[in-house]
């Protein structure tokens, strides 16, 4: 992890709250994942992660595997991330995140679905990191546009927009149809109805 000291109380109950929403079988599709996507499957690109959370937070934390897969989502000669390094420096390495998210929300991922990064350099939400690389998966096989890499069922799939376009005369038709909130004249009749002021025959 980082330089922190252990937490006490309330903000370690928190913590310990967020560090159990972390999933180790998602973190073992992320990483088939990212290895194939860099095409680390070779052993060229990108090394394999130690298992467990510090393992991939470790991994991921100086930026340069999260840079190399953004890039690797986008055509040769467009990729966002022009220089990718490995530091020791803890600026350059928070440096290289940022630059992975501001790519990745270029790339199309909302911004209320992007880790922070201190969530990753400071290892205080895997999770949200684990978000974060889901939707990005998610988004890249909905694309199609042949440059991701693995299976596709790694992910869920994203919704996508389904337009309908109907005529003028489609149009003046539905606006004659009563709609079902306002209940239904179908059907109705004054069968059985008595005038008013005469009294009901029960028989």
């Amino acid at each position: 992890m980082a330089n922190r000291g252990p937490s006490y109380g309330l903000s370690r109950e928190v913590q310990q709250k967020i560090d159990r929403q972390y999933d180790p079988e998602l973190e073992q599709v992320l990483v088939r994942w990212i290895l194939a996507q860099c095409g680390g499957d070779g052993g060229s690109a990108v090394a394999q992660p130690a298992p467990g959370r510090d393992g991939f937070q470790q991994w991921l934390k100086d930026g340069t595997v999260l840079c190399r897969l953004i890039n690797s989502l986008h055509p040769r000669g467009q990729a966002p991330v022009a220089k990718i390094q490995a530091s020791a420096m803890a600026f350059k390495q928070m440096e290289q995140i940022s630059q992975f998210l501001q790519a990745a929300e270029r790339y199309g991922i909302a911004a209320t679905d992007i880790f922070q990064t201190v969530d990753l350099w400071e290892g205080k939400n895997m999770a949200c990191v684990q978000r974060t690389l889901m939707n990005l998966g998610s988004l890249a096989v909905a694309k199609s546009d042949g440059l991701f890499v693995g299976d596709p069922n790694w992910f869920p799939k994203k919704s996508q927009e389904n337009r309908r376009v109907f005529s003028e005369d489609k149009l003046k038709e539905g606006q004659s149809v009563i709609g079902l909130q306002m209940g239904t004249n179908r059907g109705a009749s004054q069968a059985g109805m008595t005038g008013y002021g005469m009294p009901r025959q029960i028989l």
